[in-house]
């Protein structure tokens, strides 16, 4: 099973950027976990992080036939691109847990994609 994490601008701050908002935990110290995570289910992950809207487009679209699901976290995008949407077009939220949504998405994309029918998601984080 292969499974992308699609991260966008300013995620690369994390740690630094406003600390009393949104934690100490490093974009690596996340992908580190979630490699963790995803080894221990038997799952591959690719990880792509990128400040431009039209190279996160990209990385969304060349998922197609490569990936059998999406961990999205757009950032700022999340709110303002419609592009970054439509290139999703149907998107489950795990949000409000920090760090852990990246885990939390992970496992439930996991087993969505493990049960009889489970159809490829994309689990915006």
């Amino acid at each position: 099973m292969h499974i992308a994490a699609v991260n966008g601008p300013n995620l690369n701050l994390l740690g630094v950027r406003e600390p009393e908002r949104y934690g100490t935990s490093t974009l690596a110290g996340i992908e580190a976990r979630v490699r963790d995570r995803a080894r221990a289910l038997g799952v591959e992950i690719a990880w792509v992080q990128s400040n431009h809207e039209g190279a996160l487009v990209e990385a969304v679209q060349d998922l197609r036939g490569r990936a059998d699901g999406a961990l999205v976290n757009a950032a700022a995008y999340t709110h303002t691109s419609l592009a970054i949407r439509d290139a999703l077009l149907a998107v489950g939220v795990v949000a409000g847990f920090g760090a852990e949504s990246y885990l939390l998405a992970l496992d439930g994309m996991v087993a969505w994609l493990r049960s009889p029918g489970g159809a490829p998601p994309v689990v915006r984080v």
